[in-house]
C-alpha cells in the first residue's frame, strides 16, 4: 500500500506498521523529521508544510493519515487561558476532513485530540483521548489498551509505554512523546483499515 502519513512527528501512529508498505512521512520540523529517519529509515521523509503536501499530492497514494496540529483545539487551552494567550482554534483541522471527504479517492483517517468544544464535524471514533475522522465507518471494537495519564507521566514512562526508543540527542523527547499517537492505536486503526481495503 502507497501510504502518506501527515504530520508525522516521531511516528508514533506508524510505530507498529509493517515495513512492507511504501511510506512518505512528512513533517515540517527538520529536526523532528530527523528523528523519524533515525526510526523508521525505510520511509520517504520529506520536510515541508504538510497541509499544503496533501492538497498537491493526494493523488499519489491509497491511504492517507493525517494528525494535524492539536494544541489550538486542546481541552488544556481551556484550562490555560490565563496563563497562555488566547488563539482562535486551527482550522486546518476541518479543512483537510472536507477536503479528503470531497475530493479525495483513496482511503483516509484523519486524527485529533478530543478539542475543549463539540466537534463542528462529527467523529467516526472516539478512542482514549482521540477523535478520528474518515471516509469509512469504523466500528469501536476491541481495544485492550488503555489510556493513561500523557500530561503526567515522566519522559521515561512515556517511552516505556509508547515503545519508542528516541535517539539520545533527541531535544524535548517528553514533549515529543506526549504528542506521539500511541502505537497500539495506530495499529488497530491502521489494520482496521486494511481489512475494509482487502
Amino acid at each position: 500500500m502507497k501510504i502518506l502519513n501527515l504530520y508525522a512527528g516521531i511516528g508514533g501512529n506508524r510505530a507498529l506498521w509493517s515495513d512492507e508498505h511504501d511510506i512518505t512521512a512528512v513533517e515540517l520540523d527538520s529536526e523532528i523529521a530527523a528523528v523519524y529517519m533515525q526510526l523508521y529509515p525505510n520511509d520517504k521523509v520529506i520536510v515541508v508544510d504538510a497541509h499544503q503536501y496533501l492538497l498537491d499530492h493526494h493523488k499519489e497514494f491509497n491511504f492517507i493519515w493525517s494528525s494535524p496540529p492539536c494544541p489550538t483545539h486542546s481541552r488544556m487551552r481551556t484550562a490555560l487561558k490565563t496563563k497562555s494567550p488566547l488563539v482562535y482554534p486551527d482550522m486546518k483541522l476541518y479543512e483537510e476532513i472536507l477536503f479528503l471527504e470531497h475530493f479525495y479517492q483513496g482511503d483516509w483517517v484523519v486524527e485529533n485530540v478530543k478539542p475543549y468544544y463539540t466537534p463542528l464535524i462529527e467523529p467516526k471514533l472516539e478512542l482514549d483521548r482521540h477523535y478520528f475522522w474518515s471516509n469509512k465507518r469504523l466500528g469501536r471494537r476491541e481495544f485492550s489498551k488503555r489510556g493513561y495519564n500523557v500530561a503526567r507521566a515522566t519522559k521515561e514512562q512515556l517511552a516505556s509505554r509508547q515503545g519508542i526508543e528516541l535517539p539520545p540527542a533527541t531535544k524535548n523527547q517528553r514533549k515529543l512523546l506526549r504528542n506521539a499517537v500511541q502505537p497500539e492505536i495506530g495499529l488497530f486503526i491502521f489494520n482496521h483499515f486494511k481489512e475494509k481495503t482487502q
